[in-house]
């Protein structure tokens, strides 16, 4: 069995966090999305759990970060070439999202990203086929 990941994200105003991703191209779940949670689709087996603040409360006895004022988490997502980033940039610009730094080139890998409306950042790397898979473990 393929292991499949739940990334789960506090959100300060849920209907305008899905309608951002929703311009960026990305689909929701609706078995798993309600008034509180959205089931982001991001793969077959990735998924990002947008959860209002109190929904997310439910989760942990920590206080919640500001993802506008701290970093707690970086997500990252590859894409298949360096024009898929610069096209994700531009759409998450449009929507109302931020860039927040300059694009890292390297002679093997392009990145880029962005911050969404509640302040998390996005990477967005490609790689060249030569270099995706050295020193990465191979499944189980």
């Amino acid at each position: 069995m393929l292991t499949k990941i739940f990334v789960n994200l506090p959100v300060g105003d849920l209907s305008k966090t899905m309608e951002f991703f929703k311009k960026l191209g990305f689909t929701y779940n609706p078995q798993f999305t309600d008034e509180t949670a959205a089931c982001m689709v991001v793969s077959e087996d990735i998924f990002v759990m947008l959860l209002t603040r109190e929904k997310f409360k439910t989760f942990t006895p920590n206080e919640i970060c500001d993802a506008t004022t701290n970093t707690e988490v970086l997500i990252t997502l590859t894409c298949e070439n360096k024009s898929e980033i610069d096209e994700m940039d531009r759409k998450a610009v449009a929507a109302g999202g931020a860039i927040y730094s300059e694009p890292q080139v390297y002679d093997f890998m392009y990145g880029h990203g962005f911050r969404d409306p509640d302040g998390h950042i996005w990477e967005l790397i490609y790689m060249k086929p030569s270099f995706a898979n050295q020193g990465l473990p191979a499944p189980a």
